[in-house]
């Protein structure tokens, strides 16, 4: 059912890159994108202060992860653009 409609979607709707980067701003993948990372690191804050009970502990392990997190992301995203599925 899902991949049925992933399939129709994709044939059913084909974009050009010159058309994409109408739909939304870059600037605005930026905010988004730094956003998301504020929220994701003040999760990963407060999980690790419920975990080890220690504030100072907890910030140390957010911004750790906040750094790794982004380099992650960027190989991650380095990759994906060699696979040609889905393009």
């Amino acid at each position: 059912m899902i991949a049925d409609q992933l399939i129709l979607d994709k044939e059913n709707t084909k974009t050009t890159y010159k058309e994409d980067s109408k739909s939304e701003d870059p600037r605005r993948s930026i905010v988004k994108s730094i956003s998301w990372r504020i929220i994701g690191t003040i999760d990963t804050v407060i999980i690790s202060w419920l975990v080890t009970g220690t504030l100072k502990l907890a910030f140390s392990i957010g911004v750790v992860e906040l750094f790794t997190k982004m380099i992650l992301y960027f190989f991650h995203e380095r990759m994906w653009n060699k696979i040609k599925w889905g393009k």
